[in-house]
């Protein structure tokens, strides 16, 4: 009967980290070059059992004690790096990207650290001192990982292949980066990401489209279909919980009396 408890108690943790994985979703659904999160589960077959609640080594922390399987156990997110719509903003420092492919960013963190972070968001616009940055204020890098900076007096053209013109020169190439594996992403943010150990490098074979920016890739009707039907998963876990809890109540209180 404990097993039962702890089996739904699972999937309720479970359903959890899905609705919040929905919800974040959903909050970004307007937020330019945003890519969907998805959750996993792993199976009963693959869960070791664990103790729930072990204060011994910590609240929230679950600790392997055999070999039942009496629950399910959160597995990891994904992130659907899948083309999101394209908007026209006719303005010239918007840029989509048609095909895989990342911008390179300068990013600096509250601490003043700098690293190269890769986005798919091509909102930018020139600073006062003339360099191409995000709204953020990060800047864009060439393909020689050096800033942008251009002529503010001159009208700018950017072409599919993100050389930058001006005056009837091109004055910088926007680097586009690729990855051979995806897998070794790590989310940083809600638009960033950066690579991790392992991750390899490959030429993209994407476009700059100028003047368009790449939308989110969410699609607010499937992820209120999947919100419902997370919910009824999650209420039907609960229905288990308040069963199991009316049947030991039977048990001490009746039982007991025999």
């Amino acid at each position: 009967m404990f097993k039962g408890l702890y089996t739904a108690y699972t999937g309720m943790i479970n359903e959890q980290h899905r609705m919040d994985t929905l919800t974040n979703n959903l909050a970004n659904v307007t937020t330019v070059g945003f890519k969907k999160e998805g959750a996993t589960s792993q199976a009963f077959t693959d869960v070791l059992a664990v103790k729930i609640k072990d204060t011994s080594i910590g609240v929230e922390k679950n600790r392997p004690v055999g070999i039942n399987t009496p629950g399910v156990k959160i597995g990891e997110n994904y992130v659907d790096y899948s083309q999101g719509s394209f908007r026209i903003t006719e303005n010239p420092y918007d840029l989509a990207l048609s095909g895989e492919g990342f911008f390179a960013i300068e990013f600096t963190n509250k601490a003043g650290q700098t690293s190269i972070k890769y986005t798919r968001e091509g909102q930018f616009t020139l600073n006062k001192d003339g360099f191409l940055v995000t709204e953020e204020g990060d800047y864009v890098l060439d393909r020689n990982n050096n800033r942008i900076r251009l002529d503010v007096l001159q009208d700018s053209t950017i072409d599919q292949n993100g050389a930058i013109w001006q005056n009837g020169r091109i004055v910088a190439n926007i680097q586009v980066t690729d990855f051979e594996d995806y897998d070794y992403l790590h989310r940083y943010g809600e638009t960033y990401f950066e690579p991790i150990e392992g991750a390899r490098f490959k030429q993209s074979n994407a476009q700059v489209i100028e003047g368009y920016l790449e939308m989110s890739n969410v699609s607010v009707v499937q992820e209120m279909v999947n919100m419902i039907t997370t919910t009824r998963q999650y209420e039907s876990n609960q229905k288990i919980v308040q069963t199991m809890d009316s049947s030991m109540e039977i048990a001490v209180q009746q039982l007991g009396k025999i």
